[in-house]
């Protein structure tokens, strides 16, 4: 009885030594601020789709009169995060015979991807820094969001560093441009949470039983078919779609975009006669920018009714579906 209650001490011990140091996020975003106070408590991912800026220097310019400092361009990486490249975390998958690029992968892919980017299991919550550079960079952190909640990690174990490095540069803190070299992480997809994920089979039920809001997060000339991007069999949006463009997702702030509150959102989402709280699916044309707009209604805005449509219009036009919008 003894020894078994040794052993049971012994396994709470090394549970709680495992969890000490872990922080407790204070929502879906985190400041600068926030980070720096608990940098060595989270576990950092770098996601950028231009992996040498990762070691290289920042860039500023400086006012000859006042001397302020301006932070033109995006370098260098918060010490001890893990540098994942944006381009690689999706796969090309076939649907009905047709290839399509960019696409939602599978389990074992993103397993792959993530350990050999030197993810590991932890209790440690997740903090997804992107550069922060572009309204894209900042999506590129909520798609792989998306896709760590998707594979099974807690919603209150992920993060993301609103502003991404360049905010945390703008906010006096230092980068590295040090070359880091994970060793083989152990991370591995769960169960996958098919609840924040619409099919192409469920985008047509919607669109047909007109229970669903479509939102198309996409620049406004891709959404009225004014232009169209190759990877498209076909221009314009997708019946009843409406528009909340890229423009609109995030704020600059000196050379940072961040998100907004979930009072802004509000206040946009007025404006383009888009409902917080109705049933929701998101799509652009890879699920890249449709990510944001999911991230907003479904993180920030808190409305679990709402999906993303990963296979968005490259999937949708490319296997003959129909459009609406100005012809090309």
């Amino acid at each position: 009885m003894k020894l078994k209650h040794l052993i049971g001490m012994s396994i709470i011990a090394v549970a709680a030594a495992q969890t000490a140091g872990a922080a407790t996020l204070p929502g879906p975003l985190v400041t600068p601020q926030w980070l720096n106070a608990n940098k060595d408590a989270v576990t950092i991912i770098d996601i950028r789709d231009e992996p040498k800026t990762f070691t290289e220097a920042p860039k500023f310019e400086v006012d000859p009169k006042t001397k302020v400092k301006t932070l033109v361009k995006t370098g260098g990486h918060i010490e001890g995060a893990i540098p994942v490249d944006f381009g690689k975390i999706r796969q090309e998958r076939t649907v009905d015979g047709v290839k399509i690029k960019a696409q939602l992968p599978t389990a074992e892919y993103f397993t792959k991807v993530m350990d050999d980017s030197g993810l590991n299991k932890t209790d440690k919550p997740i903090v997804i820094v992107p550069t922060g550079e572009s309204v894209d960079s900042m999506d590129m952190a909520t798609r792989l969001y998306f896709q760590l909640r998707y594979f099974g990690e807690p919603r209150d174990k992920l993060a993301i560093l609103n502003g991404g490095v360049n905010a945390w540069i703008q906010a006096g803190y230092p980068v590295s441009t040090d070359k880091v070299t994970p060793a083989k992480g152990n991370w591995a997809a769960g169960a996958e949470d098919k609840a924040i994920l619409a099919s192409m089979q469920q985008v047509k039920e919607g669109l047909q039983g007109g229970k669903d809001q479509f939102i198309d997060a996409r620049p406004t000339a891709q959404f009225l078919g004014i232009v169209k991007k190759p990877i498209n069999k076909t221009a314009g949006h997708l019946p009843g779609a409406r528009s909340f463009p890229t423009d609109a997702i995030v704020k600059p702030v000196g050379a940072a975009h961040e998100f907004m509150s979930a009072g802004d959102y509000k206040k946009i989402y007025a404006e383009f006669n888009i409902q917080p709280d109705a049933q929701t699916i998101t799509y652009c044309n890879t699920g890249h920018l449709a990510s944001g707009a999911w991230f907003v209604t479904h993180e920030i805005l808190g409305n679990k009714n709402s999906k993303l449509y990963t296979g968005s219009m490259i999937e949708w036009t490319n296997l003959g579906n129909p459009t609406v919008g100005l012809p090309q």
